[in-house]
């Protein structure tokens, strides 16, 4: 306990490198300090409850899963660094992320499967440009906010061509929007005329005693029907329910699983009547087969045109829409 053993303890701690361990599956952590590998698997076994029949451990980042079993790379570490500590047949795992930074796992995630979803968009044109016509406006939204280079070198397309191709997607979000303001303006149209037409009908009609009766309407449900289920998923339901002319933005798969639907079944996940379930079906029914006329004209152009192996990316015109 004298001055020399003060100055030794000293020593031996500033050769330390204070460490965070964990197993592969648990949230717990200890701080150990070592001053070298083996003592850190040494101590990492005790801490962490290892049992010697699955010793040895291999130690691990727990950033990125690298495998530290260089006694000079383990001494370039800095201090604090996290280790995971993996018994023998385990293997590291890029989901493994303490609790603190579950969230930051959650927004990797999505940006993973947001990039693999372009890329998957990306290659549908490839295959066919034409496969335009067929998506949702999500979809062609979310080709638009590619970064030109990236859909260009995934493409295999110069950067010129990419800004056509981005302007095209657009012009058809154009179209699809302008086509749902106008039939809302169609709507809006005719059920001013038939406010218009009520109202007249009840100045002409002379004073006489209401009749209840007549303002019952058979919609084809009732208070007993029991919720039937639908193999729509929770979006397309949503869409079909809260947007205008809700046709227009789903893709073609979703508007023939639409078609497919019992009408009962639909009107019911949606909340309607069957009249009013019926209609939206037809109205699917009939941007299905548009879409599909308009892919099958452009087919038909191609195979007669000679020389052409795709469609022509410089001829297509701008879009008004600024990205």
């Amino acid at each position: 306990k004298g001055p020399w053993g003060i100055a030794e303890r000293q020593r031996m701690a500033a050769r330390l490198k204070r460490c965070v361990v964990r197993r592969r599956d648990g949230p717990e952590q200890h701080g150990v300090a070592a001053s070298c590998l083996r003592e850190l698997r040494e101590k990492a076994c005790g801490v962490l409850a290892i049992d010697k029949a699955r010793e040895p451990i291999t130690l691990v980042l727990a950033e990125d899963g690298t495998i530290v079993d260089d006694e000079d790379y383990f001494l370039c570490l800095p201090s604090n660094t996290k280790f995971v500590a993996l018994a023998k047949d385990e293997k590291w795992s890029s989901k493994i992320l303490d609790s603190g930074t579950s969230w930051l796992s959650e927004s990797v995630d999505e940006v993973d499967s947001a990039a693999e979803k372009w890329k998957q968009l990306a290659r549908q044109l490839k295959d066919d440009l034409s496969n335009i016509i067929l998506m949702s406006e999500e979809d062609l939204q979310v080709l638009i906010d590619v970064p030109h280079s990236d859909l260009a070198e995934e493409l295999s397309q110069s950067e010129t061509k990419i800004q056509v191709l981005q302007d095209t997607l657009l012009q058809v979000l154009d179209r699809r929007e302008e086509e749902r303001q106008s039939r809302q303006l169609l709507e809006l149209y005719l059920e001013a005329l038939k406010t218009e037409d009520s109202i007249l009908s009840k100045v002409a009609e002379p004073e006489a005693a209401p009749r209840k009766e007549m303002d019952v309407v058979d919609t084809g449900t009732s208070s007993t029907d029991t919720s039937a289920t639908t193999a729509l998923s929770n979006q397309v339901l949503a869409a079909l329910k809260e947007k205008p002319a809700p046709e227009l933005c789903l893709d073609s798969q979703d508007l023939e699983l639409v078609l497919k639907e019992d009408t009962a079944a639909l009107a019911s996940a949606l909340g309607w009547d069957k009249q009013k379930a019926g209609a939206l079906q037809e109205a699917c029914d009939q941007e299905l087969s548009k879409r599909l006329k308009q892919v099958q004209t452009l087919h038909s152009l191609r195979s007669t045109s000679k020389g052409k192996k795709a469609l022509p990316w410089g001829d297509w015109p701008s879009s008004k829409r600024k990205k």
